[in-house]
């Protein structure tokens, strides 16, 4: 199968594209392979990108304003899998690399008729009522013996989960209860627009995914919902179906498979067999196997999407936590922290502020074999030593003024899970000594209390301090410094990962937008170099923070140099000759002044022959304090 794309969101929705072998750019601009005329797409967004033999398909980001995201990340270059979402702009794709091997066979000829048709609504089937009406079919024998064939049918099909065994068991025991010499379990797509899959089964040979059905009643009984006897199948006046009259077939039995109101598919039985004709009996037995059925492929449907759910998940986990960034340094950390994962082992994370040290101890946690219990974080410099004693170790009953109830603290919480200690550094002389104890004994006294408490909990520490200067000034104590750094990994400062800004920028763009429930598509050439210039001394911390910032105050559907905090613009150009920014500023304050008095004070005029949005304009009169000298 050729590799491909399917749009499933925006208003290509449903749309399939193939690509090519080598590459396909994707963007708004006709030149691209595939060209997509939405304005939340870049002109030129996008490349999925053939690598070698084996390697497969890469989607690379070609700067676009609004990123590319790879299963809500978005990357800069990623390796696709079969199933991944690729998101540009308001548009989503799902990509396929490969197709289901369970092929639909469908006959592609002129379809037949019916001299003898009998179509049965689901309100007419006898067994799919909530009192049974057995006695209304022909027979008590073999009404016995169809309660029978479906009690075997139900056990037996109800405690599969693999798709394949589970269509090929339903038919071998359907073609036990129903006198057909053929059978096929046709599913259809999401939208039940057609089929996707067709699994065949022939009585004398088993397994068979060549078996030609009628395509006009199969799609008549998806479409209407409608279960359909067929006796005398014969020519139509413009000829008979070649496949059904080599096959001799004479009788046929079509049944929808519906659950919980949804059509999937059909089954379908035919016979050749003049004598063994399907009748009314055989079609309400079908209809009620197909009932049970449904639900089979309902379960074993919802059962994979978990699966493939749970498999996704779990790697994410391993790909730390959503942490962003494809730099070389930011791989480095991604490497250390998916090794001490698998150990029990203590970590120290060294970094400045905001270079997303708590996301690291959370993905060391969420990749360990402690995932499933407690993971508890606690920030040492927001408490006072007596607070952080108590959220620490608990406290009994009495212990001080206002402890009107025994407290479990902070360790005994995580038992079994992980403790991170956010600023460590900011520890006082007599916690750090209760924390060493507890390091080394694994067992801790509540405040107050006498009676000392084991607990198992693994321990991740991180500071901005140099611990080593602190030890030397008697601020923080060796054995505990020991104790904690058994591995240590440093935290890279954004400055030194600047290819990672764009990244990020993007990610928090799209979530701000969803938060501030305002339309932004991406962020300017422009606004991107300035941000990829700044030195961020507040770190991603202060990147989500500028950014959250121009998604709220910007008029347009682009973040612009205008939307992003003064000192940004002020270091975009770091060799700017003094006195420069102030000039710069004193031209705006003269130009936006002279304007608003040819406009007699009118804004929306004035912003009008700026170039500008008036919110913009607004902005730079309040930024530029014009409002105080006019």
């Amino acid at each position: 199968m050729t590799p491909r794309l399917i749009a499933i969101s925006g208003a290509l929705t449903g749309t399939t594209f193939a690509l090519a072998q080598d590459e396909t750019a994707i963007g708004r601009d006709i030149s691209n392979n595939v060209s997509l005329n939405d304005p939340s797409v870049s002109r030129r967004h996008c490349l999925i990108r053939k690598n070698g033999v084996t390697d497969g398909f890469h989607v690379v980001d070609l700067e676009s304003y609004n990123g590319t995201f790879v299963n809500g990340v978005p990357v800069a270059e990623k390796a696709l899998t079969h199933g991944d979402q690729i998101a540009l702009g308001d548009i989503r794709f799902l990509f396929l690399s490969h197709d289901d091997p369970s092929t639909t066979t469908l006959s592609q000829e002129n379809d037949l008729i019916n001299r003898s048709t009998i179509r049965l609504e689901r309100g007419e089937a006898f067994y799919l009522r909530p009192e049974g009406a057995v006695a209304e079919i022909s027979g008590d024998l073999r009404a016995i013996r169809e309660r029978d064939a479906l009690l075997r049918i139900s056990t037996s099909i109800n405690s599969v989960r693999e798709w394949n065994e589970l269509q090929q068991r339903l038919l071998e025991l359907t073609l036990e209860a129903v006198p057909a010499e053929r059978g096929a379990i046709l599913l259809a797509d999401e939208d039940c627009d057609d089929f996707v899959s067709c699994r065949g089964w022939n009585r004398v040979g088993g397994a068979d995914d060549s078996i030609k059905v009628s395509q006009t009643i199969s799609r008549q009984v998806l479409r209407e919902v409608v279960a359909i006897l067929s006796n005398e199948v014969v020519q139509k006046q413009t000829g008979e179906v070649a496949s059904l009259i080599e096959a001799q077939v004479s009788s046929l039995l079509c049944v929808p498979l519906v659950a919980f109101t949804k059509p999937l598919g059909v089954i379908y039985l035919d016979t050749s067999s003049r004598v063994a004709k399907f009748d009314e009996g055989h079609l309400q037995l079908l209809t009620a196997i197909a009932g049970i059925a449904a639900i089979a492929f309902e379960n074993a449907r919802r059962f994979n999407l978990l699966e493939q759910e749970n498999r996704r998940l779990q790697h994410e986990v391993k790909l730390e936590h959503q942490m962003i960034g494809e730099s070389q340094s930011m791989r480095e950390v991604y490497k250390l922290l998916s090794r001490v994962a698998a150990t029990t082992s203590t970590v120290l994370l060294l970094g400045e502020s905001g270079t997303g040290k708590e996301l690291a101890a959370r993905a060391i946690h969420l990749s360990s074999a402690r995932a499933s219990k407690a993971f508890v974080a606690i920030n040492c410099a927001t408490l006072t030593e007596s607070l952080l004693e108590s959220e620490l170790f608990g406290h009994e009953k009495g212990a001080f003024t206002g402890a009107i109830a025994q407290k479990r603290g902070k360790l005994e919480i995580a038992d079994g899970g992980t403790v991170f200690l956010d600023e460590v550094g900011e520890l006082t002389p007599a916690i750090q000594v209760k924390l060493l104890r507890a390091l080394q004994t694994r067992e801790f006294e509540r405040v107050g209390g006498t009676r000392p408490i084991k607990v198992d909990v693994r321990m991740i520490a991180a500071t901005n301090r140099d611990l080593k200067a602190a030890i030397k000034a008697g601020q923080f104590r060796e054995d505990l410094y020991y104790r904690l750094n058994v591995v240590s990994i440093p935290m890279p400062p954004l400055r030194e990962r600047r290819e990672d800004i764009p990244l990020l920028a993007a990610f928090f763009v799209a979530e701000y937008s969803k938060q501030c429930k305002r339309r932004v598509t991406g962020i300017s050439a422009e606004a991107r170099r300035m941000l990829c210039a700044y030195d961020w001394p507040g770190n991603v911390r202060q990147l989500e923070n500028a950014i959250e910032r121009a998604v709220v105050l910007g008029a347009t559907e682009l973040i612009t140099p205008e939307d992003l905090p003064e000192v940004i613009e002020s270091e975009a150009i770091p060799d700017a000759p003094a006195g420069y920014f102030e000039t710069i500023r004193e031209a705006k304050r003269q130009l936006i002044t002279k304007t608003l008095r040819q406009t007699g004070g009118n804004f929306t005029e004035a912003a009008k022959l700026l170039g500008m949005h008036p919110n913009n304009l607004h902005r730079l009169v309040t930024n530029l304090k014009l409002r105080e000298t006019r």
